[in-house]
This record gives C-alpha cells, sequence and structure tokens, in this order.
C-alpha cells in the first residue's frame, strides 16, 4: 500500500478563565496603538477586569500531549481569526519550543475561517516536497476583543485549541480544496458541497460548519459558538470511528464575508 501525506491526529481542547497576560498593562497600551490610525475605540471595561487567553498557553499542554518526545515536528503552522491576548507576542515561536524537534514556525491569520484549512493546505504541501516528514497545525481563538470593530464580528463562546498531526500515512488520501470562483455565494457552495459529497460515495461522513446549509445531504452539522475551532473539534470528537468504520469523510466550511468555501476530504486512511 502506497504511503502519502495524512492526518494523523486530531486532539481539542477548551478553556475557561483567563491568562494573567490579560491584565497586563502593556496590553491596553499596544492595542490602543493599533487601533488609534482607524479611530476605534478601547473595550475599557475588558481591559479593567481582565478578559482573554494566551494562545501560548491555551495550545502548549496540548502539543505536548499529540506528540511525543520522540516526535519531533519540522514544521509548525499556526493559524488564527481572532486575536491572540498577547498579540504582540511571535506566538508560533513559542509553540515550537513546546514540541520534540526545531520546526520551522509560521502563523497564518487574517483569513476568516478559511484560515484553518489554508494553514493545512501549507503542512501538507511541506510534507508532499519532502520537507518536512512531520507537519502540525495549531488553531486557536479566544472570547476577547479589546476593542470596538468597525463592523459586528463573531466571538467564539469558549476559548479553544486544536492540533493537527500531519504525517505519512498508508492508504490515506488527503485534499483541500478552497474555492473563491464558483463559491461567491451560498447557494453555489451549497451545489459544490453536495457535488464533493456525492463523489466520495454512500456510506461518506459530511461535516459541516456551522451556517453551512446544504438542503437534502445527510451531514452532522456543527453548532454554532466556535466559528473558527468548532469544525475541527467535531472532526476530533468523530475521526477515531468514522476510520474505524473506514468511511471516506467531508468537512466543508464557508465564509461568507470573503466568499470562500473550503472543504476537507479523507479517503481510505486505515483504522485507529
Amino acid at each position: 500500500m502506497s504511503a502519502a501525506p495524512g492526518l494523523t491526529r486530531v486532539l481539542t481542547r477548551y478553556a475557561d478563565g483567563r491568562s494573567e497576560l490579560s491584565l497586563d498593562p502593556d496590553l491596553r497600551v499596544f492595542v490602543a496603538d493599533l487601533v488609534r490610525p482607524y479611530g476605534l475605540p478601547l473595550r475599557e471595561d475588558l481591559l479593567a477586569e481582565g478578559v482573554g487567553h494566551a494562545y501560548e498557553e491555551l495550545a502548549a499542554g496540548l502539543l505536548a500531549e499529540a506528540l511525543g518526545p520522540d516526535e519531533p515536528a519540522d514544521v509548525l503552522i499556526q493559524a488564527f481569526d481572532s486575536p491572540d491576548v498577547r498579540p504582540g507576542a511571535p506566538t508560533s515561536l513559542a509553540l515550537s519550543r513546546s514540541c520534540a524537534g526545531t520546526p520551522t514556525a509560521l502563523a497564518l491569520c487574517d483569513q476568516g475561517t478559511a484560515g484553518a484549512f489554508a494553514a493545512l493546505r501549507a503542512a501538507l504541501a511541506y510534507q508532499r516536497t519532502g520537507v518536512a516528514r512531520r507537519a502540525v497545525v495549531v488553531l486557536a481563538e479566544q472570547t476577547a476583543l479589546h476593542h470596538l470593530p468597525p463592523e459586528p464580528v463573531t466571538l467564539p463562546d469558549r476559548h479553544c485549541a486544536v492540533v493537527l498531526v500531519c504525517e505519512t500515512l498508508p492508504g490515506e488520501e488527503v485534499t483541500v480544496r478552497q474555492d473563491s470562483g464558483t463559491s461567491s455565494s451560498g447557494a453555489s457552495a451549497a451545489e459544490e458541497v453536495r457535488r464533493q459529497a456525492k463523489a466520495l460515495g454512500e456510506g461518506a461522513a459530511v461535516l459541516l460548519a456551522a451556517g453551512l446549509e446544504v438542503p437534502g445531504l445527510d451531514a452532522v452539522r456543527v453548532p454554532a459558538g466556535q466559528p473558527f475551532t468548532g469544525l475541527w473539534s467535531a472532526l476530533a470528537d468523530r475521526l477515531p470511528g468514522w476510520r474505524a468504520e473506514r468511511r471516506p469523510v467531508l468537512l466543508a466550511d464557508f465564509d461568507p464575508r470573503l466568499g470562500v468555501l473550503s472543504t476537507l476530504t479523507l479517503r481510505a486512511g486505515p483504522p485507529s
């Protein structure tokens, strides 16, 4: 059986409370400097109360759980949409010290919910080119935005981190697609998801992000509340069972603000 880049582990962790960094007076200074050119007011109430979570604290323990001391990572890609409570810190570099090896550390943001798929695409590309034997993607979101946004945004209900480990896996076929052409509306996105689900055949497991409507398709719908990590947390919960049943899997998310449909298909992976 041939081996190809595959998704071997998906772990998720929620957190309550806050990081002590949310009370650091430098946070107010930093955020104020960022928003001043745009005339956006600070959320003085949140800054005074100390609300929010640092992504390094949120994800470091999960990384250690996902990778053993004898499993070095070659590449680590952190992706996020809502900002870190410590926005001035290179969190991807800090997280690279939480796993074995000395991985190349990258960060990806400002792509809405499509950012998680883009990070996974990049990780798989590193593997396919032979640059990385093991690539890790860290997704994170936290609940606090310390300024008023220029337009409404959806923030998560809870702090959450997800770790995806990409390694060579016999028989695995992983495909990530991102389309901003035919998916410029929700209707065309739904039609494309329906087409990809049909191509996987009967018995395929379909997981849809909150807000993506595909009428008539037998699918698991992710509840609202975690716009960036919710889909991937649901995958962490369900993938072991689907793998044991040897079911092909389709994940789909549509970001209406960007008009981007993102999908992930997993075929013929071995039982865990």
